[in-house]
C-alpha cells in the first residue's frame, strides 16, 4: 500500500467466542477448526525444523452469491534463510485454499501483499481480497466504533488460492536480531527475501506445478515488478501480476528540483479530484472523462513544453499556462504562479479547498479533514486516519478469535517495523520496471494487470500509463498488457462498487490469462 513519501493488542475469553457470529456458528467453526488442525499439526511437526513454527490451520464456510464456499485458512511463519542455511528472519503469512475434485486439478494460486515500504498486508486481506472483510461505509469512510467484519461476498478465494504475505518489518514478520533488519530494508533484499518465501512456500504447500500470479498494490507493485524477474531467475514463471495503484519508476513521483514529470503527471489526478469536490468551470464539470482526456493531453503537450522551457518562458505565455492550470485544478491563478507552474501533491491538498477550512486525502482524494492549521507544515492524510483504526482493531480481533493465531507481538499494520530504506539509487531513482521489462521478454506468456484509481494523488493513474507507456515492449508484448481505472483512490476497493468491479476485472483477467495458454 502506502507509498514511501506519506508515508495492539484485543483478546477476547474463550476461544469458541466470537463477536461477529452467533454462538452456534462460532462453536461450529471452531469444532471444524479443530479437526483440521489436528492433522496439519500433526504433518507440520513430522516436518518441522527447529526454526519453523508450525502453523494454526482451520476451517472456515461463507456463502457467496448464494452457494456455499468451504476453505481452510492457514496463519504463521516461514523461516527466510541464506545461502549458508542461516535463518535471518520470519515471514508471517495468512494463506487460504479450497479443496478441489481432484488431486489433478491445480486453482491459481496468487501471492499478494501491500507496499510502504513498511505496510502490512492487511489492507488486501481485510480490504477486497480475503473471504471476511472489514465493514466500512459504502463509499469507504469510517464507521463510528467499535467496528464489525463482514464476509466478503467478492472475495479473490470464489476463484484462486490466496497467500498474503507481510514482508520483514510489517505484520508478524521480524529479522531473527536487530542488526539484521537493515538487510531487508533495501530494495533488493526486500524482493530476494520475498522471493525466497514463495519458492520455500511453493514446496512446503506442494504448490509447484500449478498457474501462479502475483498481486501487489503501491510499493508492492514496484516490488512484483522486480519479483518477476527475480523469480524467473530462479526457475520459477508467472502467469500474471495484478498491479494495483502502481509505481515502478520514483522518478514519476518525486517533486525534485530539475525533475519536471511529476507535475505533469499528477495534474489529471488533480483535475479529477477538484470535479469531485466541483471546483472546476462549468464546461469541465458536465463530463469526467472527457475533461481527463482534456488534462491529459494538455499535461502531455503545452504543459511539458512550457515546464521545460524553465525561466526562457515569456511572460505572457507564463501568464496563459496559469490560467489553464487554474482552469484544470481549481486553484487560483495567483497561487499557481506564485509557484513557478509547479503545483505538488503536498501544497494541492491542502489548498483546493481552503476557502472551506478542509484538506483533501492524498490516498483517496475524495476524503477530507478540517484543516486546523492551514499555515503550518504539519499535517495529515484523511485517509490513512479514516483506515488505520478499523484496519487495525478487526484484524487483531480475527487473527486471534477466528484464524486461532495469537501472539504478543505488535501486528505492524503501516510503519513501526522498519527503520530507514534504502532504495539503492545513487544519483538516479529507483525503478523496477526493467524488471518487468525483462520477465515480459523472458516470459511472452505473462500477463499484466493494472488497476488505477482516478482519486489517487499517491500513485496517480497518469504516472502509472507514463511507466506503462515507456517499457519499451513490441506490440505483440504490449497485448498482454491491461489496464483499468476506477472511480475511486488508491485504495479503490474502500469503495463498494469499485470493489466489486476490481474483483469482476480480475477474476476475468485471471481466466483469460489461463485460458490463452498454448
Amino acid at each position: 500500500m502506502f507509498i514511501a513519501l506519506f508515508l495492539t493488542a484485543f483478546l477476547l475469553a474463550g476461544d469458541l467466542y466470537h463477536p461477529y457470529l452467533s454462538g452456534a456458528e462460532a462453536t461450529t467453526r471452531a469444532t471444524q477448526a479443530a479437526h483440521d488442525g489436528e492433522k496439519a499439526t500433526e504433518k507440520n511437526e513430522r516436518d518441522a525444523t527447529p526454526d519453523m513454527e508450525i502453523p494454526v490451520v482451520t476451517r472456515h464456510t461463507i456463502t457467496v452469491k448464494g452457494k456455499e464456499l468451504a476453505y481452510v485458512a492457514t496463519a504463521g511463519k516461514l523461516p527466510i534463510q541464506n545461502d549458508d542455511g542461516e535463518t535471518e528472519a520470519q515471514v508471517f503469512f495468512v494463506a487460504y485454499t479450497v479443496q478441489t475434485s481432484s488431486r489433478e486439478t491445480k486453482r491459481p494460486l496468487l501471492f499478494i501483499f501491500n507496499g510502504g515500504p513498511g505496510a502490512s498486508a492487511v489492507w488486501l486481506h481485510l480490504g477486497a481480497v480475503g473471504p471476511r472483510i472489514v465493514r466500512m461505509l459504502p463509499d469507504g469512510r469510517m464507521p463510528s466504533p467499535p467496528f464489525n467484519m463482514l464476509d466478503n461476498d467478492t472475495t479473490w478465494l470464489e476463484w484462486a488460492d490466496l497467500v498474503f504475505i507481510d514482508p520483514v518489518g510489517t505484520g508478524y514478520s521480524r529479522a531473527t536480531k536487530t542488526d539484521l533488519t537493515k538487510k531487508f530494508t533495501t530494495v533488493q533484499g526486500d524482493v530476494d527475501s520475498v522471493g525466497r518465501f514463495i519458492r520455500l512456500y511453493l514446496g512446503r504447500y506442494e504448490r509447484w506445478g500449478g498457474p501462479l500470479f502475483l498481486a501487489g498494490e503501491s510499493y508492492g507493485a514496484f516490488r512484483a515488478a522486480g519479483l518477476s524477474e527475480y523469480l524467473l531467475e530462479h526457475g520459477i514463471a508467472l502467469n500474471g501480476i495484478i498491479l494495483i495503484s502502481s509505481v515502478m519508476n520514483m522518478q514519476t513521483l518525486s517533486f525534485d528540483q530539475g525533475n519536471e514529470l511529476p507535475y505533469a503527471l499528477f495534474l489529471p489526478s488533480y483535475t479529477a479530484t477538484a470535479w469531485y469536490h466541483r471546483k472546476l468551470p462549468p464546461e469541465l464539470q458536465a463530463d469526467l472523462d472527457k475533461t481527463l482526456d482534456q488534462a491529459e493531453s494538455w499535461a502531455a503537450t503545452d504543459y511539458t513544453t512550457a515546464l521545460f522551457q524553465g525561466d526562457s518562458l515569456t511572460p505572457e505565455k507564463r501568464r496563459e499556462v496559469a490560467d489553464k492550470l487554474a482552469e484544470f485544478t481549481g486553484l487560483d491563478a495567483a497561487f499557481i504562479a506564485n509557484r513557478n507552474l509547479r503545483i505538488d501533491n503536498r501544497s494541492f491538498v491542502r489548498e483546493l479547498l481552503r476557502d472551506r477550512q478542509q484538506m483533501v486525502g492524498y490516498m483517496d482524494s475524495r476524503f477530507t479533514a478540517p484543516d486546523l492549521e492551514p499555515s503550518s507544515h504539519r499535517s495529515f492524510d484523511p485517509t490513512v486516519a479514516t483506515i488505520r483504526p478499523p484496519y487495525t482493531d478487526a484484524f487483531n480481533r480475527y487473527i486471534r478469535t477466528e484464524l486461532g493465531y495469537k501472539s504478543d507481538q505488535e501486528y505492524f499494520v503501516l510503519g513501526g517495523g522498519i527503520g530507514h530504506w534504502d532504495w539503492e539509487a545513487k544519483n538516479s531513482y529507483a525503478d523496477t520496471s526493467d524488471n518487468l521489462r525483462n520477465s515480459f521478454a523472458k516470459n511472452p506468456y505473462m500477463k499484466l494487470f493494472v488497476a488505477m484509481g482516478l482519486f489517487d494523488l499517491a500513485t496517480p493513474h497518469f504516472s502509472s500509463t507514463y511507466t506503462l507507456n515507456h517499457l519499451g515492449l513490441p506490440p505483440a508484448l504490449r497485448k498482454n498488457i491491461s489496464i483499468r481505472h476506477y472511480r475511486a483512490g488508491h485504495m479503490m476497493y474502500l469503495d463498494g462498487d469499485s470493489r466489486r468491479e476490481l474483483n469482476r476485472d480480475v477474476k476475468a483477467f485471471v481466466e483469460k490469462a489461463l485460458a490463452e495458454r498454448p
